[in-house]
């Protein structure tokens, strides 16, 4: 069964990994970014030779996001980010194709364990099956 499995994250948290952020936020180091790469790098290589991994994305930082809405005359409403009421959105996610959703769950729970600086915040992995063509929705 195919699965999407997706990693959160906010405009702070790319802000800080960029060198700014709030006082007191944790530091990123260049480090501490080349060890967050070289896990997920290293988790992708191991999932594509497994043959669950389908695809993988890192996604850019919130402010670059645009939503498109319908408006009350049922035009488009286009909005540029980054979004003040939005706390987290999707950082980045991959697509596996897994026996089980227990083989899903322990990658997800491996995604937990990528290096970060320490008071980063943690967000949970969130997994959800992907709908065959005529099937559950």
């Amino acid at each position: 069964m195919k699965y999407l499995v997706m990693v959160q994250g906010s405009q702070a948290d790319y802000e800080v990994m960029k060198g700014g952020g709030p006082e007191g936020s944790p530091v990123w180091t260049e480090q501490d970014i080349q060890a967050m790469f070289s896990f997920m790098g290293a988790l992708n290589d191991e999932l594509a030779e497994s043959g669950e991994l389908i695809d993988a994305q890192g996604l850019t930082e919130p402010a670059q996001a645009r939503h498109v809405g319908l408006g009350d005359d049922g035009k488009p409403v286009i909005t540029d980010g980054p979004y003040s009421e939005t706390k987290e959105l999707m950082a980045g996610y991959w697509v596996l194709d897994c026996a089980s959703l227990e083989r899903v769950t322990e990658i997800a729970a491996r995604v937990l364990e990528c290096p970060q600086p320490a008071g980063a915040p943690v967000y949970p992995v969130v997994i959800r099956p992907i709908g065959e063509a005529g099937g559950d929705i």
